[in-house]
């Protein structure tokens, strides 16, 4: 069976919940995802965030690099590691409060290629390098958006194949790379 179960609702992927309810390590001003679009739990997920005023209060409008890494990192070893631990113990992210935190504890390489501001929607492409015994590596990288781009439609039909190219359209603009993060 792919998912599990929270509450009686069975959750086949994380595009059904709302990040809050599988990043529960997470506080709400520390939150760093505003949707999952697209999953395959052993492949990846695309997700989005749009940087608010809050995240970039005293650094003059930017979404700061290491801000990018830790939505980078929330969106995709911690979501995607949570959702297959509680696949795989048959429970909720809540029944592993006390017991399986998710944490980096390794960012291998990252390249900046531009900033994103307040009120820029990115979008997260992350592909699993590497799954054991709760621990995931994960390649990928950032996106800015086109304004006024449905994400949901964009992302419909998106495949495995396409994730794995990071086949996109020319509109989106690349940020970031992101290797080997854990």
């Amino acid at each position: 069976m792919v998912g599990y179960y929270d509450k009686g609702k069975h959750v086949e992927s994380l595009c059904l919940i709302h990040p809050r309810e599988i990043l529960i390590a997470y506080g709400p001003t520390k939150l760093l995802v505003d949707k999952y679009h697209w999953h395959s739990p052993k492949v990846g997920v695309v997700a989005s965030y749009t940087p608010t005023d809050h995240d970039v209060e005293d650094h003059f409008g930017i979404f700061r690099g290491v801000d990018q890494i830790e939505s980078f990192v929330q969106a995709t070893a911690a979501s995607l590691a949570m959702f297959l631990v509680c696949q795989k113990n048959s429970c909720a992210p809540e029944d592993l409060r006390d017991k399986a935190v998710p944490s980096f504890i390794s960012v291998g390489n990252v390249n900046f290629m531009a900033a994103l501001e307040k009120g820029d929607t990115y979008v997260i492409l992350g592909k699993i390098t590497f799954y054991k015994f709760k621990q995931m590596v994960c390649d990928g990288r950032i996106y800015r958006c086109p304004q006024g781009l449905d994400l949901d439609d964009y992302f419909k039909d998106f495949s495995e194949e396409r994730l794995l190219k990071y086949d996109l359209s020319p509109d989106f603009k690349l940020i970031s790379d992101y290797y080997d993060i854990t």
